[in-house]
This record gives structure tokens, sequence and C-alpha cells, in this order.
């Protein structure tokens, strides 16, 4: 049997990470849109829509950024389930942002102070995850991004741990500007055009 090549064997795996990624906005959208339908359902919290518009953000860079995949010699099975669960990563992201139900929870103020653990946890996760999957792009790759983006990872992680024991509401309000304004600086300072 012949050997796919890359582009072939990227092609593929982009397709099976688009599902993932777009159950993932799917759940953030459904999410918002049930907030419109049921506005008195649950109180909105805007820290938790603040880590909406992140993740919402986060995964459509993703998306963006991992198009430098078709830059790799090969693609081993390996990578592939290594690609599979960082968008899984989000997936989980996404649904503890909107829960399949709010009944035992008054608000989404209540609900995410509940479930900060978890939702911190997988993100930092997600950001250790990224430095793997920036790595895979290769070492050359990883160099371009400089001293920033290792530092900046380490904060992002840093940060998600102590709001994953926190419940203090500034530090939260804090956080999630801090992380929203940094996201859209990376982007557009470090990933704007794909070369």
């Amino acid at each position: 049997m012949d050997a796919a090549t890359a582009a072939e064997t990227f092609t593929h795996i982009r397709v099976v990470m688009g599902m993932v990624v777009s159950l993932s906005l799917a759940r953030l959208l459904n999410g918002l849109a049930g907030i419109v339908q049921h506005p008195r359902a649950a109180r909105i919290y805007p820290v938790h829509l603040g880590w909406v518009a992140f993740l919402f953000l986060f995964l459509v860079h993703f998306w963006w950024w991992e198009y430098r995949l078709h830059a790799l010699p090969v693609i081993g099975f390996a990578a592939y389930l290594f690609l599979i669960a960082f968008c899984a990563l989000f997936f989980f992201l996404c649904a503890l942002l909107f829960p399949t139900s709010m009944q035992d929870y008054d608000s989404y103020e209540h609900y995410f102070l509940s479930r900060r653990k978890w939702f911190f946890g997988f993100l930092a996760g997600l950001l250790v995850t990224d430095i793997v999957d920036t790595a895979l792009k290769g070492e050359e790759y990883f160099a371009s991004l400089g001293w920033e983006y290792p530092v900046r990872t380490a904060i992002y992680v840093v940060l998600s741990l102590i709001a994953a024991t926190t419940a203090n509401r500034r530090y939260h309000a804090g956080f999630v500007i801090f992380a929203l304004a940094y996201q859209l600086y990376w982007i557009f300072r470090v990933y704007d055009i794909l070369a």
C-alpha cells in the first residue's frame, strides 16, 4: 500500500478535527441562543460570558493556526490522536460553560464558580497541550514565537490554577479581561496572516 502524502493526511485529519471544533462552537452558540431564548431561566454572569467569548476566539484561532500542520513532512497516528485529544479539550471546556441543565443553579455565576476547578483545570491542561502542539510543528516554528510564547503560556497556566482555587469575583473578572485582551493582541500581532 502506498504511503499517503503529508498533505493528503493533513486534509483527512483536518476533517476530523473540524468535526470536534464544530461541536465545540455549536455548544457555545447553542448556549448563547438559550440565554436569548430564555433570559429568565438563569441570571447571566459577565465573567461567564467573558470566558464564552475567550473560548470562541480561542477556537477560531486554533482552527486558523492548525493550518501550519500542512508543513509537517510526516504525520503519524500518535500525532493524529494527540490532535483529536487537543480538540476534545476545547469541547470539554465549552460543555463546562454551558451544562445540559441549569436546574440546580439560579445563575450562571453560581454555576460557573461551583465548576471553576474543572473549568480552569481543563484550561490549564489545554494551554500545556498547546505547547506540545506548537512543538509538533517543528523546532524552527517554536523558536519563531520567541520567549514570549512560553512565558505567556506559563502565566496563563498559573493564573488558571489560582482561578481554580479562588472564588474571588474581582480576581475572576480581572483574569477574563486580561485573557481576552491578551488573546486579541497575540492573534493580531503573531497570527494575523498565515504564511
